[in-house]
């Protein structure tokens, strides 16, 4: 490769927004539409890297605040980077930290310079700034890197949205100027402006002024309405460039999924698969199953019939909900692999659905089935 990501759109669907693109990383290819299971802590949660890969996934998340805290980026650069630490030889994207440390609080304080914050570990005071964050990122070496930026909260009115927005646009520059290994790794800029579609133009229109390897849509699934979750994203996408990867950050239920899609996303992420099988719930194709229901006692059928994971192909709903009962890991490794193979494999499903320019139609059999997101 003579770039460190390329990026091509395969076909378009014929009557929505929805692409069917591939990103080609130094790690190998990824297909898109794509959802990327979230490795936090260098580890996607009760998880085996190779169960993961099993599932399908051609990409996931590592966490940049929760890697610089533990064990150190120092540390993972001296194994040989996050390839080699966790023992994940496909893609990797980090994030910058931004979220993280914005979601601290009363525990952090945004300054031009960055965000002084206190660890949630020990109490011990940090700074990260566009530069610590961007060599944190260079330490860890993953294929696609974030720049650090400001994401506001919801909701937040208009003149401080402004000045975060202005903010992250600054930072961005900062990353830019900070990044020493563009042949290695890429940096993509985030889109910011909260829910103010003025506010989201114009910060497309400066993020794109860098001429970066893909761009971010930050600062939307953040506990604001679905209606203005819409309204905000179905002019988002069209602000960035339709040659270049558009990443949605942060989400991962399956109505959401569809919508970016269908409105020119990319990509997407999220840890809502194994935090639920951590809760003792699955996503299938007609719907969530909470195991913990008692009326699952004696149901020996699979989690989902359509579904051919390990779990579905070797256990019942009757084992699982025993194992819960009994707070046995066993349950959480199984329901995390089931619901990270549903994600995976609905994304593949509609990548075929955009080459066969049936978008539409598979969205509509799709929530038939699914039922919790019919409107």
């Amino acid at each position: 490769m003579s770039k460190a990501l390329e990026f091509e759109i395969l076909h378009t669907d014929a009557r929505t927004g929805a692409r069917r693109g591939r990103i080609t990383t130094r790690h190998g290819t990824i297909e898109t539409p794509v959802f990327m299971p979230v490795g936090t802590q260098a580890t996607v949660k009760a998880m085996k890297p190779e169960d993961v890969e099993k599932s399908g996934a051609e990409i996931i998340l590592g966490n940049t605040y929760h890697l610089y805290l533990r064990p150190g980026s120092d540390i993972v650069r001296e194994a040989g980077g996050l390839h080699k630490f966790m023992n994940w030889n496909k893609s990797i994207l980090t994030d910058s930290g931004g979220f993280q440390v914005f979601s601290l609080g009363d525990f952090r304080k945004i300054t031009e310079e960055g965000v002084k914050f206190k660890s949630y570990l020990d109490g011990s005071s940090h700074m990260m700034t566009p530069e610590s964050s961007i060599q944190v990122q260079m330490d860890l070496g993953s294929d696609i890197m974030m720049a650090f930026d400001e994401c506001c909260p919801y909701p937040s009115d208009y003149e401080y949205t402004k000045k975060s927005m202005e903010r992250t646009t600054r930072w961005l520059e900062r990353c830019i100027k900070a990044q020493t290994n563009t042949e290695q790794q890429s940096l993509f800029g985030i889109m910011q402006g909260g829910f103010y579609k003025d506010l989201r133009k114009i910060s497309a229109e400066q993020i794109i002024e860098f001429d970066l390897p893909g761009y971010a849509i930050g600062g939307i699934s953040v506990g604001e309405p679905k209606e203005a979750f819409m309204e905000i994203l179905t002019s988002c996408a069209g602000y960035l460039p339709a040659e270049k990867p558009r990443y949605l950050m942060g989400v991962g239920t399956p109505d959401y999924l569809f919508e970016g899609v269908e409105n020119g996303v990319d990509m997407f992420d999220c840890v809502l698969p194994t935090r639920l099988a951590r809760h003792g719930v699955a996503l299938t194709s007609h719907g969530k199953v909470n195991i913990k229901n008692a009326r699952y006692e004696r149901d020996f059928s699979p989690l989902d019939d359509e579904c051919d994971c390990y779990c579905c192909s070797k256990y019942s709903k009757a084992y699982l909900r025993h194992l819960f009962k009994c707070d046995e890991i066993l349950c959480s490794m199984l329901l995390s692999e089931h619901n990270i193979h549903f994600l995976v494999h609905t994304m593949a499903n509609i990548r075929k659905a955009i080459e066969e320019d049936r978008f539409s139609e598979y969205k509509k059999e799709f929530y038939d089935k699914y039922g919790e997101y019919n409107e």
